[in-house]
């Protein structure tokens, strides 16, 4: 049984994880997004959170992704006079969207859905085996 746990355990972590991944994703594509009006924000980066939760008919914590955040640091501003969204100055405001930081999580993101991944095609081995063993 502690098998067929760690499988469920593992597919709410590749769940967690692809869910993660698609939210770095939006961000990465709205980096260089803009307002369409001075008046209006940009595109504000989001931010995954997990929760864990226990499962009464597994026995067993799992994890699911959580609320999602808006980061609320400061937007971007770039001189671009003659563009929509500018201001009298000739600014416009960029995402609070930084390429190197969602890069660099979405590699830690793919590096824990490859884990789980092994986990599931680990347990997945040892069931066979021990139905292996039990057929002789």
């Amino acid at each position: 049984m502690d098998l067929i746990k760690s499988l469920f355990i593992s597919a709410s972590g590749l769940k967690a994880q692809n869910g993660r991944m698609r939210i770095i994703a939006e961000n990465i594509a709205n980096a260089d997004s803009t307002a369409k009006t001075p008046d209006e924000e940009p595109y504000r980066r989001k931010i995954p959170t997990f929760k864990s939760h226990f499962d009464k008919e597994l026995g067993a914590e799992k994890v699911e992704l959580g609320k999602i955040a808006e980061d609320q640091t400061e937007f971007q501003s770039v001189l671009m006079p003659g563009h929509p969204a500018a201001d009298e100055n000739g600014y416009v405001m960029k995402p609070n969207v930084n390429t190197l930081i969602e890069t660099t999580d979405m590699r830690e993101a793919q590096r824990s859905y490859e884990a789980n991944l092994n986990v599931i095609e680990s347990t997945r081995r040892m069931l066979q085996k021990t139905i292996d063993i039990l057929r002789a």
